[in-house]
């Protein structure tokens, strides 16, 4: 991944959905629930990632002490939405999997958060970086002019 010298931000006039969603290793030696678990995801964003009519525009793997994350941003809540109720797609049977394995035992926790972002309601700086998060996601613009400081990036 390329890296841009300087400041970018992420720039794009159209409602976009941030979806978080993630898993937490509750019980350490429980390797086969967490593995199993962990493993459905990245199937799951290959498939978004061939279809771009699914709505996703982009996705990031995150680690974090006793878990992995995946940050997603989505064209619409409808899209999302969507993709986790299509009986063709590969969400449904994995939370069936995840249901019938690991369901209420406590060997693996499971979250997600989704948050819906109105154009000009969001500001984000990318210093020295290759596109990441919304940067990624969206146009990826210098960080100049008008969208030098995080007051105006906001408020546009």
């Amino acid at each position: 991944m390329p890296v841009f010298p300087g400041r970018y931000t992420a720039q794009s006039d159209e409602p976009f959905v941030v979806f978080l969603i993630g898993m937490r290793i509750n019980r350490l030696l429980a390797v086969r629930s967490w593995t199993r678990v962990a493993a459905a995801m990245p199937s799951m964003i290959a498939e978004l990632k061939r279809d771009p009519e699914l709505g996703l525009l982009h996705a990031e793997f995150l680690l974090y002490w006793r878990g992995v994350a995946v940050l997603q941003y989505w064209r619409s809540f409808d899209h999302l939405h969507a993709y986790a109720h299509a009986r063709d797609a590969r969400h449904l049977p994995a939370w069936a999997e995840f249901n019938r394995r690991v369901g209420g035992n406590g060997k693996v926790g499971i979250w997600h958060e989704t948050y819906t972002v109105s154009s000009g309601q969001y500001e984000c700086v990318y210093d020295n970086m290759p596109r990441f998060g919304l940067g990624a996601a969206v146009q990826h613009v210098p960080a100049t002019g008008r969208l030098e400081s995080a007051r105006s990036r906001i408020a546009r």
